[in-house]
């Protein structure tokens, strides 16, 4: 479902990307590592049509990403590091909106399942999101992705700045989505995160995918130890 085939992508002549190839098939949750700079943004970047290639395929739903950038959002949730949601609107005006951008309009109980799915306590609902904490801005971002009956989820480091208990919620719900059929790729610097709700993790670093492993093959020690080699050698 997503599938990038020897991708490179360069920034004023500095690589970005080195011939990258990854692919996250129906059902699967990737979690890519890497420090700053190491090219995950930039991946999430040519999923979403945002960038183009110097060279290779980026395909969503077997649809080349460069030409069909257009059709291949449609089946495109994105979860960013930082939800950007209307703070005088409450969670379910947030998501009602947003949702009658994207053509889709649901009544008011479809809604609200939307929100209780994602794990946005009842009360809340109609609380203006000025008010809310940073994971449950999340909640209603991915909400909007999930009414969207996305195929397809990319996330840039979505668990940043949460604590640990929305954290751990937000897991459980990609978890879901994942039982659900969606192809997920989840970019981070949360070693034991990605170690816990992730079936494969890729190591970035300058832009080249040194290692790809299955999460239930390593520790969440094994994987701190292997990550920190990589990134000082």
């Amino acid at each position: 479902m997503i599938h990038l085939e020897k991708v490179s992508k360069s920034f004023k002549g500095k690589p970005a990307l080195r011939a990258l190839t990854l692919e996250v098939r129906e059902g699967e949750i990737l979690g890519l590592l890497g420090a700053n700079g190491a090219g995950k943004s930039t991946t999430i970047n040519l999923l979403l049509g945002f960038l183009q290639p110097d060279s290779g395929t980026v395909r969503i739903m077997d649809l080349d990403v460069t030409q069909q950038g257009n059709k291949t959002r449609r089946f495109i949730g994105y979860i960013p590091e930082n939800v950007n949601l209307y703070p005088y609107l409450s969670g379910i005006e947030n998501l009602d909106y947003f949702c009658r951008l994207a053509g889709l309009q649901y009544g008011k109980s479809e809604l609200e399942a939307f929100l209780n799915a994602c794990g946005l306590q009842g009360d809340a609902h109609q609380t203006r999101v000025s008010d809310y904490s940073k994971g449950m801005r999340q909640k209603v971002g991915i909400a909007i992705a999930y009414a969207k009956k996305a195929k397809v989820y990319l996330l840039d480091e979505p668990a940043s700045g949460l604590d640990p208990l929305a954290s751990n919620e937000l897991c459980e719900l990609l978890k879901k989505l994942a039982s659900e059929g969606a192809a997920i790729l989840m970019a981070s610097h949360d070693i034991f995160r990605v170690r816990e709700v992730c079936h494969r993790i890729g190591i970035l670093k300058k832009g080249e995918l040194v290692s790809e492993l299955q999460s239930e093959a390593v520790s969440a020690n094994e994987l701190e130890k292997l990550y920190l080699d990589y990134m000082q050698n």
